[in-house]
């Protein structure tokens, strides 16, 4: 099992590498509580169709340790990045599910785009879902509080509450094994408290809409129409609105874990993206060449033309529920 230290403070941190190692690039950062296991419908899939897939286990989540500190957004953003270095990993997708979108956008913006070559934020609770100056319309913190109350006293409970709002599972298409609910409820149980709450935290504060008009590569955004965790018109289509290169692809009936209820079709657009952005970027380095080649003539090299892709609205559920694995 194939581990790193972090930047920051030297944790021990736990990733899988999957695929061949000359594919295209994607890393993944999971939702909340969950470590790399969440993708698997996504991770073996596009490995076995050549790409490279790379999942972190968050600090205190998976088989990665579990300090006492560092469960702040800044911090779990450099041990993402650390990852790329690590592996030193270029022309990079970063995919991120709810919170975890928060850790690759906000990487993005702590440390540039060096690697980084495009973003996708899966059922994301990015910029922030509980009310702030960002988020004036978002959950009431005595709401959040509250719930952190149930969460401390019966997490297992917790968890098996909230089953039916993650997946939507209420409506046409989204039916869900109760043999997979289990599986996935025990790997979040693998969080423990510290690090459980410690991510709460960080969902709770979460407020980076100022930071999306910086994030100066492509966005892909998916998004469920019947998101209870993460409201479409609060979450998806600000960030498509507030980021440079936006696309917004929106899910109907649609709920929070699009990994599993909408695995096949999240992949293909995954794929897709990723495709999109390598052809992209072999031609952005081949009008580079050119352009060098014509300087070298004593020639005036033409300017590279951009690709701008438009974020598309949908009204979804605006329900606002806090209770369920983010």
């Amino acid at each position: 099992m194939p581990y790193y230290e972090s930047p920051v403070d030297g944790t021990r941190l736990h990733y899988i590498d999957h695929g061949p190692a000359d594919g295209p690039v994607a890393v993944f950062a999971a939702s909340a509580y969950t470590g790399h296991e969440m993708w698997e419908y996504q991770t073996l899939p596009l490995a076995e169709a050549g790409y490279r897939c790379v999942a972190l286990d968050r600090r205190g989540h998976g088989r990665s340790d579990a300090p006492w500190s560092g469960y702040d957004l800044d911090t779990l953003a450099d041990d993402l990045h650390g990852l790329l270095d690590h592996l030193d990993l270029r022309d990079v997708t970063l995919i991120g599910h709810s919170i975890g979108t928060a850790e690759a956008l906000r990487s993005v913006t702590r440390h540039g785009t060096g690697r980084v070559a495009r973003v996708a934020v899966v059922a994301g609770v990015s910029p922030g879902v509980v009310r702030s100056p960002g988020t004036p319309d978002g959950v009431d913190p005595a709401v959040v509080r509250a719930d952190d109350e149930v969460f401390r006293r019966d997490r297992a409970a917790w968890f098996v509450a909230g089953v039916d709002a993650f997946f939507a599972a209420h409506l046409p298409g989204n039916e869900v094994s109760p043999e997979y609910v289990r599986h996935l409820i025990d790997r979040c149980l693998i969080a423990g408290p510290r690090a459980a709450m410690g991510i709460r935290g960080v969902v709770a504060a979460l407020d980076i809409a100022d930071e999306l008009p910086g994030v100066n590569v492509p966005v892909l955004v998916v998004h469920g129409t019947d998101d209870t965790s993460a409201p479409l018109d609060r979450t998806a289509e600000r960030v498509a609105r507030l980021v440079p290169d936006g696309t917004l692809k929106v899910y109907e009936r649609g709920g929070h874990g699009l990994f599993v209820t909408h695995a096949e079709r999240l992949t293909a657009d995954l794929r897709a993206f990723i495709d999109a952005g390598a052809a992209r970027s072999a031609a952005l380095t081949g009008a580079k060449a050119g352009a060098w080649t014509l300087a070298r003539g004593r020639q005036s090299p033409g300017r590279d033309g951009g690709i701008t892709t438009g974020a598309i609205g949908s009204t979804g559920n605006h329900a606002s529920v806090f209770h369920s694995c983010t």
